[in-house]
């Protein structure tokens, strides 16, 4: 009789034999997070078979293929110029396109019709300013006004509240964030909590290595999250385009009785470019600068953390001396050209559309390299960072029918949990069962 037995091999720990002779994994392969020694999905066992008299041996390489689990993208919008961000309209399945030269389009993705609403105007498109977030107010009784983050004619940082969603918008309310100098890490990102408040992602200021200490300084609105109170209009709908006192610091905020800015609620970020909530918490993808991307949490009762920029990139020191209570991130990859690599972290969504395999996974990317990771969104754990080892490359199950989806420059998700991604390039794809 023959006898088989496992001999060897840089992955012999990940098989068994079976009663019966066979080969088997001990746990299924999951082509997207591979588990074999060198991490290309082509496992290594030797084996060795017996009988009474003598033995020999055979090296096994078994490749892992891939299955895309159910995933399927369509490209559903082209022609965009420079599009920035994908915000879903309430009640329908049709989505707001925003382009970096200040016009917003309505997209029907079922037919890829694109109609222009309008162009948001007094805007500096230089560097990475522009035209570069949006959100909707959350109370049905306001649904004809909206938030928009920009970047002002001069250069500077503007949170706009505008009256009408067709036509000829007015302004509200403005918020004016002074950004001198760079026309880099401007941030971009705004959304609303579940608490009703407003929370803004604002770059560092911009220049290597945060030269003004923006994000350390806590009477800086740079290189924060801010948290904003979007109140009723007492004007009944009268432009007051200079006024911020429709946009007052939100309650709890930590320095509303002094010690820093009131409109501050985190500090030390470098460039949070793209945030989103999942229940009470905002997920941050900041930008790095040199070696380190990083995702990080807050939670909307928790003011006042500090996620360590400039002392720190991620978890690695960067300059001086850091303070204790530092908050480092939840999750970091390194710089490079690899599979678990990248440049500059594009942050995404908790997934909680119709395809059932990513239902709970955090979903992002990176511009420069053009990998799409997930994660579980359970695996996000404050207090440890998930090394990039775990997370799940996803670029052969986004594949898309149509197009190249690269230069990811945001996610997008509409009212039915679908999520979007955007390339740069001027296309906008969707998942979608398949």
């Amino acid at each position: 009789a023959l006898t088989f037995a496992i001999d060897g091999g840089a992955d012999a720990a990940r098989f068994s034999i079976t009663a019966a002779g066979a080969l088997r994994f001990n746990e299924a392969p999951d082509y997207d997070l591979p588990g074999d020694a060198d991490g290309d999905n082509v496992y290594a066992v030797q084996l060795r078979v017996s009988d009474a008299s003598a033995s020999a041996t055979q090296t096994v390489n078994i490749t892992v293929t891939n299955s895309r689990e159910g995933i399927s993208v369509a490209r559903v919008g082209t022609g965009f110029s420079q599009p920035t961000f994908v915000l879903g309209i309430p009640g329908s399945s049709d989505v707001y396109v925003l382009e970096k030269a200040g016009r917003v389009y309505r997209l029907t993705p079922s037919t890829g019709v694109k109609t222009l609403l309008f162009t948001i105007g007094d805007l500096s498109t230089d560097g990475e300013r522009g035209l570069l977030g949006m959100a909707l107010l959350p109370n049905p009784a306001n649904s004809d006004r909206f938030m928009i983050y920009c970047t002002n004619a001069a250069g500077d940082i503007e949170i706009r509240e505008y009256g009408t969603l067709s036509g000829s918008p007015r302004v509200l309310a403005r918020l004016t964030i002074p950004h001198p100098g760079a026309n880099n890490h401007n941030g971009g990102s705004m959304v609303f909590g579940p608490d009703g408040l407003l929370y803004v992602g604002v770059g560092d200021g911009g220049g290597s290595g945060d030269p003004g200490n923006n994000a350390q300084n806590p009477n800086s609105r740079l290189g924060k999250i801010l948290r904003i109170r979007v109140v009723e209009d007492p004007y009944a709908g009268a432009s007051v385009p200079d006024d911020a006192g429709f946009l007052p610091p939100a309650p709890g905020n930590p320095y509303l009785a002094g010690g820093g800015n009131p409109y501050v609620y985190a500090i030390g970020l470098r460039n949070p470019f793209r945030t989103s909530f999942s229940g009470s918490t905002l997920i941050i993808g900041d930008v790095g600068q040199g070696a380190v991307e990083e995702v990080n949490l807050v939670s909307t009762t928790q003011p006042g953390l500090n996620f360590g920029w400039r002392f720190k990139e991620g978890t690695q020191p960067y300059t001086g001396t850091a303070p204790g209570g530092l908050t480092d991130p939840v999750a970091e990859y390194g710089h490079g050209s690899g599979p678990r690599q990248g440049n500059s972290i594009t942050g995404g969504y908790v997934y909680r559309g119709p395809v059932t395999s990513l239902v709970g996974q955090y979903v992002f990317a990176d511009f420069v390299s053009g990998n799409i990771w997930s994660v579980p969104f359970s695996s996000l754990v404050p207090g440890q960072t998930l090394a990039s080892s775990r997370f799940a490359r996803r670029n052969e199950d986004f594949a898309p029918d149509a197009g190249t989806l690269n230069s990811i420059a945001s996610f997008g998700e509409d009212s039915a949990g679908n999520l979007f991604l955007i390339s740069i390039g001027g296309d906008i794809f969707m998942v979608r069962p398949g």
